[in-house]
C-alpha cells in the first residue's frame, strides 16, 4: 500500500494514443446496447445468493437436481484454497457466507470429509461456529431445525400496526431493510422447521448450545436486550392465549397484504434478492401455495436474474439497467457523441419510459410531493430513488428528445421534493434516520437506515448545476452539507461506492458545477488526496476492507473504474499535472483488445462492511468518461 511522489515534469500520454484508447471504448459500449435501448451489465455478488437460492427451494419443496448441481459448481468455483468464501474479490473471508455456502453443498450431496468441506468446516469452527453467524444465517438454520427459534432475536408481526410516529415503526427502516423484515416477522411468529437430510455436528461440537442468541450488553444493547427478552415472552403467548391471539392472527393478515401489495411486475420485491426470499417464504406460510399468482410471479422472476455460464448457476442480488443505462449515456456524451446519435435517442426513448409516475414507500414522509423519479431496476415502481434520478436528469439533459423536457422537469422537481431537514440527500426516502434501528439485536445484516450520503447529495448537486439551479437555495444548503461532511484528510466517504476514492471523485465535479472555485480549500485538499493515494502504477484503488479498517482507505489494488473516478475529480479541479498524466497512461495502457478492461475486484457497495457488489459495466462507463473529458480539455 505505497504511494508514489508525484514527478516534478509529467511525462504526458500521447493524446493520440488516449483518443485510439477512447475509441475503442466507445466502440465497444456501443456494441452492448440492447435493440430496446438499454445497457445490463452482470450486478455479481457473492455466494450467499446461491446458496440462500437452493434453501428456499429446498424449503419450498421445488429444488430439482439440475439447478442444484449448476449452483454448487457455482459456489465451488468461488472457493478459496483456504476452504472458505469471501463477500468480495480478494477479500478476507466471511464466517455467515462460508456456513451458508457449505450447508448448499452439502445439499448437493458433497460429503463431509471431501478435502474442500473439511477445510471450510475447519474454518467455521475456528470462527465460533454458527453461534458466531450473522442473525440470517441462523434464520436459515432454525427453518431447517439447525438452530433453536428460541435462541433468535424476536421481531413480531405486530410491528406493522405500529404508528408512523412511533419509534421503530416499518418506516423508520430503509426501504431495503423494511422490506426484508416484513416478511422475516412472518416466519419469526410462525417458527416453521423443515428438517434437512443431515446433521451438521462437524461445523462444531456442541454447535447446539445456544451462545450467540440472546448477549445482555451494556447501554442501549442492554436495553434491547431486556426488550427481546420480554418480546420472547410475549412470543410464547401470543398464539395461544386471548386477545393476544387475534392480535397477531390480525398482524399476521396485515404483513401478509403489505407484502403482497409490494410486489413488482416482475414478481420481486424491491427489485432485490433479500426480501424476495423472505416475502416468497412468508407468503407460503401464511396459505399462498404454489400455484398462487402471486408465488409463481415470484419464482418465475427469478428466473430473469438467473446467469448461466461454463462455472455454473448463479443468482444476481439486484439488476442495475435503469443506472447502467444513464451512465452509459453520460460516458458516450462525454467520449463525443452527439445529442442526436441514434443509441442515445433510444437509450432516452427506454429512459422516458422507465419513469416512476406514481406513489411508493417514499410518499409515507413526503405526502404532497407528485412523483417522478426513476429506480434502478427494470421494475422497481415502489422504490424509485434519488442517486438514479439524479444521473437520469443529467443524461436527458444532455439528449434531443420531444419528451425529455417534461420528464426531466418532474424529476427535478421530485428529487428537490426529496430533501431531508439537514439539507443532504439519501437513496429511497427523506429523513431516514433514525439510527435506534441499528441497536436492535436482529440488525447485524448491515445498514438499516438510510441517512444523507455524500455521493448521492453530490450527484444532486451535479444534476441540479446542470438544470441552471446552481445558485438555488436547494443547491447551496446541499453544498453546505458537503462541505461539512468532508473528512479531515480532504476526502469525502462513499456510501455506494468504494470508497473514499468513489466519495471524492463524486463530490468535487459537483462542487465545482456548483460553483466552487478550484483554488478554494476545500478543492485543494481534495485534490492533495488524491495526489497522496496514487499507487506506484499511475491508477487509483481503494480495497472495500476499508470500511471497517481506516488503514486501507485510500489504498488498494488499481482499478479501471477507481482510476477514472479520480481522474472526473482531478480534471474537474482544473488539474493538469503529473498525476492526470500518470492516471490517463495506467488506463491506455491497460485497455484490453476489445476496449474494455479487466477488474475482478469489486467497487460498488450495497452495505458498508458486509455486502458488495461488481458492477460489470463500471469499468467501461467510467474510463470512457474520464477519457472523454481528459481529450476534451487537452484539445
Amino acid at each position: 500500500m505505497t504511494t508514489l511522489e508525484t514527478p516534478e515534469t509529467p511525462e504526458a500520454a500521447p493524446p493520440q494514443t488516449a483518443a485510439a484508447a477512447l475509441d475503442a471504448a466507445r466502440e465497444h459500449l456501443l456494441l452492448l446496447q440492447s435493440p430496446e435501448g438499454w445497457w445490463k451489465g452482470e450486478l455479481r455478488t457473492n455466494v450467499t445468493m446461491d446458496a440462500e437460492d437452493l434453501l428456499l427451494r429446498e424449503f419450498l419443496g421445488i429444488r430439482t437436481d439440475e439447478d442444484t448441481y449448476e449452483a454448487a459448481r457455482w459456489i465451488r468455483s468461488q472457493q478459496a484454497a483456504d476452504g472458505t468464501w469471501a463477500n468480495f474479490h480478494d477479500g478476507p473471508p466471511d464466517l455467515s457466507t462460508t456456513v451458508e455456502a457449505y450447508v448448499a453443498l452439502r445439499l448437493a450431496g458433497d460429503l463431509p470429509d471431501a478435502g474442500h468441506m473439511i477445510r471450510a468446516a475447519a474454518y467455521i469452527r475456528g470462527e465460533g461456529g454458527v453461534p458466531a453467524t450473522r442473525v440470517f444465517t441462523r434464520f436459515w438454520l432454525a427453518m431447517f431445525g439447525r438452530w433453536p427459534w428460541d435462541e433468535l432475536p424476536v421481531v413480531p408481526p405486530e410491528m406493522v400496526f405500529l404508528p408512523r410516529w412511533f419509534p421503530l415503526n416499518v418506516y423508520d427502516f430503509a426501504c431495503w431493510a423494511r422490506q426484508t423484515i416484513v416478511p422475516l416477522t412472518v416466519v419469526g411468529a410462525l417458527r416453521p422447521v423443515r428438517p434437512l437430510p443431515f446433521g451438521l455436528d462437524e461445523l462444531a461440537p456442541g454447535y447446539d448450545v445456544p451462545r450467540g442468541g440472546r448477549r445482555r450488553l451494556p447501554g442501549w444493547g442492554e436495553a434491547f436486550g431486556a426488550l427481546d427478552r420480554a418480546l420472547h415472552v410475549y412470543q410464547r403467548h401470543a398464539p395461544r392465549r386471548r386477545p393476544l391471539k387475534g392480535l397477531r392472527e390480525a398482524a399476521l393478515r396485515r404483513a401478509g397484504e403489505w407484502i403482497v401489495a409490494r410486489q413488482e411486475r416482475d414478481g420481486s420485491w424491491g427489485g432485490i434478492q433479500p426480501p424476495w426470499v423472505y416475502s416468497l417464504i412468508a407468503l407460503h406460510l401464511l396459505g399462498y401455495g404454489l400455484d398462487h399468482p402471486v408465488i409463481r410471479r415470484g419464482l418465475d422472476g427469478l428466473e430473469r436474474f438467473t446467469i448461466r455460464d461454463e462455472k455454473g448457476r448463479r443468482l444476481e442480488a439486484c439488476q442495475s439497467p435503469v443506472w447502467d443505462t444513464v451512465l452509459a449515456m453520460n460516458a458516450l456524451a462525454d467520449a463525443g457523441l452527439p445529442a442526436g446519435h441514434p443509441a442515445l435517442e433510444r437509450a432516452a426513448e427506454w429512459v422516458i419510459g422507465e419513469e416512476v409516475r406514481g406513489p411508493g414507500d417514499w410518499s409515507v414522509r413526503r405526502p404532497e410531493l407528485p412523483p417522478g423519479g426513476w429506480a434502478f431496476e427494470f421494475d422497481n415502481d415502489c422504490y424509485p430513488d434519488v442517486d438514479d434520478t439524479a444521473e437520469v436528469v443529467i443524461a436527458l439533459n444532455r439528449v434531443r428528445h420531444p419528451e425529455a423536457e417534461p420528464a426531466v422537469e418532474r424529476g427535478v422537481r421530485w428529487m428537490a421534493g426529496m430533501a431531508s431537514r439537514d439539507g443532504g440527500f439519501g437513496a429511497f426516502d427523506a429523513d431516514n434516520t433514525r439510527a435506534l434501528c441499528r441497536k436492535l439485536p436482529f440488525c447485524d445484516f448491515g445498514e438499516v437506515i438510510d441517512p444523507p450520503s455524500a455521493d448521492v447529495t453530490a450527484h444532486v448537486v451535479e444534476a441540479m448545476a446542470h438544470r441552471g439551479m446552481a445558485d438555488s437555495l436547494l443547491v447551496k444548503r446541499a453544498v453546505v452539507w458537503l462541505l461539512r461532511a468532508q473528512e479531515p484528510d480532504g476526502s469525502w466517504f462513499g456510501r455506494w461506492g468504494a470508497n473514499h476514492v468513489y466519495g471524492t471523485g463524486a463530490v468535487v465535479p459537483a462542487l465545482i458545477a456548483a460553483g466552487v472555485r478550484p483554488e478554494k480549500p476545500p478543492i485543494r485538499d481534495a485534490v492533495g488526496w488524491l495526489e497522496r493515494h496514487q499507487r506506484d502504477d499511475g491508477g487509483w484503488g481503494e480495497d472495500l476492507r476499508s470500511y471497517r479498517d481506516r488503514s486501507w482507505v485510500g489504498h488498494g489494488a488499481s482499478t479501471a473504474s477507481q482510476t477514472a473516478w479520480a481522474l472526473l475529480a482531478l480534471l474537474a479541479a482544473g488539474e493538469r499535472g503529473a498525476a492526470v498524466e500518470r492516471g490517463v497512461r495506467w488506463l491506455v495502457e491497460r485497455q484490453r483488445p476489445d476496449g474494455t478492461w479487466d477488474e475482478d475486484h469489486f467497487t460498488g457497495t450495497g452495505f458498508p462492511g458486509d455486502f458488495y457488489i461488481n458492477y460489470h459495466l463500471y469499468r467501461l462507463v467510467f474510463p470512457l468518461s474520464a477519457l472523454g473529458r481528459y481529450l476534451k480539455e487537452s484539445s
